[in-house]
């Protein structure tokens, strides 16, 4: 019940703090990654107000041996650049330039966006989806 409780309240504190940055807001996300034309530098501080607390809880997570709710804590990302992961970072920064949204602010931007955030987010998940069967079917002849 505790974990739940947490997941809620950090959940409706992510949500906000998406639409107090104007992370939802399309245009506004666009104008930052447009580096070369009509540059919006402003959510370059969204950028910095989420890596610095990241990297300070990776510290801190570091240092700890368990969760404060005492589940077990995820090891440290690999600092590995796969193949896959360029990949899908290249997809996601794709999407994220086309469409002006990502998973969390697509979530959020849902309840005000109307039709065009339902559909993108419905695209978002039937991808999620069909990757695995797609990636199986390109990593395995590459592997043979």
């Amino acid at each position: 019940m505790l974990r739940n409780l947490f997941a809620a309240l950090s959940g409706g504190l992510f949500g906000l703090g998406l639409i107090v940055s104007d992370m939802t807001n399309t245009t506004k996300v666009q104008g930052w990654l447009d580096v070369f034309g009509n540059w919006d530098p402003t959510l370059a501080f969204v950028l910095g107000g989420a890596v610095m607390p990241m990297a300070a809880a990776w510290i801190v997570a570091g240092r700890m041996g368990r969760a404060a709710l005492g589940t077990p804590l995820p090891d440290l990302p690999r600092p590995v650049a796969e193949p896959d992961i360029v990949l899908g970072s290249l997809l996601f920064g794709i999407g994220w330039g086309l469409s002006g949204l990502c998973p969390g602010p697509s979530i959020a931007a849902v309840g005000f966006g109307g039709w065009t955030s339902a559909l993108f987010l419905a695209a978002m998940m039937a991808g999620m989806v069909a990757t695995p069967a797609i990636r199986g079917r390109i990593v395995r002849p590459a592997a043979a």
